[in-house]
C-alpha cells in the first residue's frame, strides 16, 4: 500500500510541475515522467494478487482509483471486481471492455446458493443442463435455433428488437411464456445509449437476448458469483436486473452531477469568451442527453415492474423487492427533474455571456461612431472651399495642421466625456444599489 501510495503522489506531483513549468520540450518529459512511474506502478500491481489489488482500490480516491483500475489487464479485472465491495464493484464494472469472446450466449445454473455458469461445448451438455438463466449476446441464427428447439421456448429476433410497437413490448402468451422488451442503460465515454433486450420467462428458466454487451448484466453475474443465496430462481434474476440497471443509472446522475459541477465553476467566471461558451454549450448537451437517457430508461424500467405486479406473476417477498424498486425509481425522478432544471439554468447563463460579449463588441462600434460623428462634420467642414477663404494668407501646411490637432482633440474631448458619462451612470447605479444608512432611515 505504501508503495502504491508513494507512487501515485509522485505521478501527480510530476503532473503537476509539468504544468506549471515552461520548460523545453514540455510534452516530451512529460509523457515520460507519466509513463516511468506509471510502469512501476503497474509492474507492483501485477505481482500482486486480486484481493490485495482490491484493497488498494477500496481506500484510494476516485482519481487514483481510476488511474489504478486503467493499468490492470482485461484478463484479471472481473477476478478483481468479484472480491471489491460492492459499491466500488459498481463504479467500476462499466470500464471493462467486452471482448470477443462475449458475443455468445451463456448458461447458469444453481449451485450452493450461487449462480455458476456452466461449460457448453456440445448439444449433449446444453441438453443436461437445468439453468435458471440462458444469457445471448448478439447470437448466430443457429444459435437461436438451438435454444428454441432444446427449451421449446420462442425467442425474438436480436435484430429486430428496436421495431417492436409499444403494445407489444409487454405480454404474456398462452403457454406462460413471459415476454418483456425493455431498455438497458449503456454509458461509456462517446457511447451512451439505450441498449434493447428481450427477457422472456419461460418453464422457470430466463433467457435474455440483446446485441451488445451491457455493465448491467456483467454486474449482475459478478454479484450471484460473489454473494451466496443472492438468487433462488429465474424472477430473481429478473428482478435483480431490474435492479441493478436503476443503480447503474443512478451511478450515471451522479456522473452527470460532477460534470456539470466542472462546467458551473467555468460558467460562474467574471468573463467567458465566445470560443469557450461554444465548448461549454457541447458539454452541457452532451450531459442533458445523458440525463433524458437516464429518465427513459428508468422509465421503461418502471413499466416493467408494473407489467409484473399486474400480471400476478411474483411471489410477496418479490413483491416487497418491486416496490423497493420503484421507490428508487421515483428518487431518480426527482434527481433527474432537478439536473434538467440546473441544465436550462447553465445555458441560459451561457447564452447570457455569449449576449453580454456581443453588447460589448456593439459598445465598442458604438463609442467609435459617436467619437467620429463630430469629426466627419469638421472634415466635412474643412474640405469646403470656405475654408480655403477663411485661411486666405496661411500657409496651406500651417492650416491644415493647426485643422488636424483640432480634430485629434476634439475626439479625444469626446472619448473623455463619454467614459465620465459611463463611470457617473455607474456611480448612481451602485448609490441606488446600496443606498448609505441615513438615505435609508
Amino acid at each position: 500500500m505504501a508503495q502504491v501510495n508513494k507512487l501515485l503522489q509522485k505521478y501527480k506531483l510530476v503532473e503537476k510541475v509539468v504544468q506549471r513549468e515552461a520548460m523545453q520540450r514540455h510534452d516530451l518529459v512529460e509523457n515520460l515522467a507519466h509513463k516511468q512511474n506509471l510502469a512501476e506502478l503497474q509492474a507492483l500491481l501485477e505481482r500482486l494478487g486480486a484481493q490485495s489489488v482490491a484493497n488498494i482500490i477500496e481506500v484510494q480516491a476516485d482519481e487514483y482509483r481510476k488511474i489504478i483500475w486503467e493499468l490492470i489487464r482485461d484478463e484479471r479485472k472481473e477476478a478483481i471486481l468479484l472480491v471489491l465491495s460492492d459499491a466500488v464493484r459498481v463504479e467500476l464494472v462499466a470500464d471493462i471492455k467486452p471482448s470477443d469472446k462475449d458475443n455468445t450466449f451463456r448458461v447458469f445454473d444453481l449451485h450452493e446458493g450461487r449462480l455458476r455458469q456452466i461449460p457448453v461445448a456440445s448439444r449433449e451438455d446444453l441438453v443436461k443442463a437445468k439453468p435458471i438463466w440462458i444469457d445471448m449476446v448478439a447470437p448466430e441464427d443457429t444459435q437461436v435455433a438451438l435454444i428454441q428447439e432444446i427449451f421449446g421456448v420462442q425467442l425474438p429476433n436480436p435484430h429486430e428488437l428496436t421495431d417492436l410497437n409499444t403494445s407489444a413490448r409487454f405480454y404474456e402468451e398462452e403457454n406462460g411464456e413471459v415476454h418483456l422488451h425493455s431498455n438497458f442503460l449503456l454509458d461509456r465515454d462517446n457511447d451512451s445509449r439505450n441498449v434493447p433486450v428481450a427477457l422472456i420467462l419461460h418453464n422457470a428458466t430466463l433467457f435474455s437476448v440483446r446485441n451488445d454487451e451491457l455493465p448491467v448484466f456483467r454486474l449482475q453475474r459478478l454479484r450471484a458469483k460473489a454473494q451466496s443465496v443472492y438468487v433462488s430462481d429465474a424472477k430473481d434474476v429478473l428482478l435483480d436486473l431490474f435492479a441493478a440497471d436503476v443503480e447503474y443509472s443512478a451511478n450515471a446522475l451522479e456522473d452527470v452531477y460532477a460534470e456539470l459541477a466542472k462546467i458551473g465553476r467555468q460558467v460562474y467566471r467574471t468573463h467567458i469568451s465566445d470560443d469557450e461558451a461554444a465548448v461549454i454549450l457541447s458539454e452541457i448537451a452532451e450531459e442533458e442527453d445523458l440525463n433524458g437517457r437516464v429518465r427513459g430508461n428508468v422509465l421503461d424500467t418502471r413499466r416493467a415492474l408494473s407489467f409484473m405486479l399486474r400480471a400476478k406473476l411474483l411471489s410477496a417477498a418479490q413483491h416487497d423487492d418491486v416496490r423497493e424498486i420503484l421507490r428508487d425509481i421515483e428518487s431518480l425522478d426527482g434527481h433527474t427533474t432537478f439536473l434538467f432544471t440546473k441544465i436550462n439554468f447553465l445555458m441560459d447563463a451561457t447564452d447570457s455571456s455569449i449576449n453580454i460579449n456581443q453588447n460589448k463588441d456593439i459598445k465598442r462600434l458604438t463609442v467609435l461612431s459617436v467619437v467620429f460623428m463630430p469629426l466627419n462634420v469638421i472634415a466635412g467642414i474643412g474640405g469646403m472651399s470656405e475654408y480655403s477663404m477663411m485661411t486666405h494668407g496661411i500657409s496651406w501646411p500651417t492650416a491644415y495642421g493647426f485643422f488636424t490637432i483640432g480634430l485629434i482633440l476634439i475626439g479625444w474631448l469626446t472619448f473623455v466625456g463619454l467614459r465620465f458619462f459611463e463611470k457617473y451612470k455607474i456611480r448612481l447605479a451602485r448609490a441606488a444599489r446600496y443606498p448609505s444608512r441615513q438615505s435609508r432611515r
